[in-house]
């Protein structure tokens, strides 16, 4: 444990059925050394009554503290309040906390998060809007009175042209995304411990951590379409009525799996950035650290991407429709099984809400993910004692054994 953003050198907290080395107070002893027995004469059983109120006679002992004689004094009636050095009590979190944790971050250091959340957002928005308007096919023609194999083959063409336009797209947010995470994740790690941080350190902190965390995500993205293709393949490579049943079945079954890996495997990210991991080390590590939390981190991101697109749907939609009247064709020729290639004005104001939106949902998502892996490390592996001794807070400054 130390004060870097890692906290932790990769496999030093246990998580595999072994619980870390928490200080715990010692068996209660008697005289002769042994412990946990009860002397050998029981005073007689008696009743249990309510204290009385005082009679203020001579001699009478004033009534404690919380009794209804003096106040009670604060603190008095449980633990006293987890410490808080940055953005989170150190402590088990809800969900409220590690949302808000997030928006506490990126307000605290909005320059080196939202700013180079906003460079990212913008040089990957230049480059699809470029994409879309000079290189990417135009959307295939549709008839929706085709039958037959007419239908199959323009339903076909339809896809593959979808496809294409959006795999180039989805690649670049893809790296925007990543490179975003991987600085948000750094000042994450900071503001934990009320430590303020810099894009340069930031930068040079996460640099090194760039490009396994690419090869995590790439490998991820292959062995989850790869489940997806094994299980349509056979329906598909059957036919007929059986055949789509059976790719049916197959997709749902597949879309299980994919979900079941991705929330097993959401905190492979800030594990590989955090404890300077490996890729196959980090997978292993968030399988760890969710095994017996699956439903609660499930939870946790559901309502996250309900908010998420809440805001995209809060800030798209107008950009949307101010896009299609700048461009002036009519919303019906948008929504209609032939619609127009978009112009100029449509992409640019489309793009700005697009760059609205990446500049928000990226840090904030990254924010999350991080704080959800220091809140499982917290509970499982007792990090909040690490995090207390590296934040400098008075009686933390012996490790633990």
């Amino acid at each position: 444990m130390n004060d870097s953003p890692g906290w932790a050198s990769p496999g030093s907290a246990p998580s595999n059925g072994q619980e870390a080395a928490i200080p715990r107070p010692s068996e209660p002893q008697d005289g002769s050394g042994a412990t946990g027995q009860w002397a050998p004469a029981q005073p007689p059983p008696g009743q249990w009554s309510p204290p009385s109120h005082p009679t203020n006679g001579p001699g009478t002992p004033p009534p404690a503290p919380g009794w209804g004689g003096s106040p009670q004094r604060p603190g008095w009636g449980g633990p006293p309040p987890a410490a808080k050095p940055g953005i989170i009590p150190l402590r088990p979190l809800g969900l409220g906390e590690i949302l808000d944790g997030s928006v506490s971050a990126l307000r605290a250091h909005w320059r080196t998060a939202l700013g180079f959340s906003l460079a990212v957002s913008v040089i990957v928005q230049v480059a699809v809007t470029l994409l879309q308007h000079y290189l990417l096919p135009k959307p295939t023609t549709v008839d929706p009175n085709a039958t037959g194999t007419e239908a199959l083959r323009q339903t076909s063409e339809s896809a593959r042209t979808t496809l294409l336009s959006l795999a180039p797209t989805s690649l670049l947010t893809m790296i925007a995304t990543l490179f975003t995470a991987s600085i948000v994740t750094v000042v994450i790690s900071r503001s934990v411990l009320g430590r303020p941080v810099t894009l340069s350190a930031a930068w040079a902190e996460a640099r090194p951590r760039v490009l396994p965390l690419i090869g995590l995500t790439l490998l991820l993205a292959l062995a989850l379409t790869a489940i997806m293709i094994v299980g349509i393949l056979p329906g598909v490579l059957l036919g007929s009525t059986a055949g789509a049943a059976l790719a049916f079945v197959g997709f749902a079954a597949a879309c299980v799996v994919v979900l079941w890996l991705q929330v097993s495997f959401v905190l492979a990210a800030p594990a590989l950035m955090l404890e300077r991991q490996g890729v196959i080390a980090a997978l292993r590590r968030s399988a760890k650290l969710v095994r017996g939390a699956w439903w609660r981190t499930f939870g946790i991101l559901a309502l996250t991407y309900l908010l998420v697109l809440l805001l995209v749907l809060l800030i798209a939609i107008p950009f949307t429709v101010i896009a299609i009247a700048v461009d002036g064709v009519a919303v019906s020729d948008f929504l209609s099984s032939s619609p127009p290639s978009p112009g100029w004005p449509f992409l640019i104001v489309t793009g700005i809400g697009d760059v609205i939106v990446s500049t928000l949902v990226y840090p904030f998502l990254a924010g999350v993910m991080a704080l959800l892996y220091v809140d499982q490390r917290i509970r499982r592996e007792a990090l909040d004692l690490d995090l207390a001794r590296a934040a400098g807070l008075p009686g933390h400054d012996t490790p633990r054994s």
